[in-house]
């Protein structure tokens, strides 16, 4: 939905409309506009587009994340645990 309203931004920008009336348009704040507007100035409208997340990389593989999934599947009692219930200590301990 945000992705959508920068592009639809981006067409209004190259109409020329002033950046109360795309606000309103799109129902955003001016102060969103005239950013989205500096930014479309200076990479165009793929500076626009939805970038990747950032942050901390994963601590599991792929391929580890499929192991803890299948023992998770096998149930708390088939890793040594007396009730059949998973804890978030018990996934830490398995983990």
């Amino acid at each position: 939905m945000a992705e959508a309203r920068r592009m639809r931004a981006v067409e209004l920008f190259e109409q020329g409309r002033p950046h109360a009336q795309i606000a309103g348009m799109l129902g955003v704040r001016p102060e969103s506009v005239r950013r989205w507007k500096r930014q479309w100035e200076q990479g165009g409208a793929a500076a626009l587009r939805r970038s990747p997340a950032t942050g901390r990389p994963p601590k599991l593989d792929d391929a580890q994340v499929e192991q803890v999934r299948a023992a998770l599947e096998q149930g708390a009692q088939a890793h040594g645990f007396e009730a059949d219930l998973w804890t978030l200590e018990r996934v830490g301990l398995v983990v």
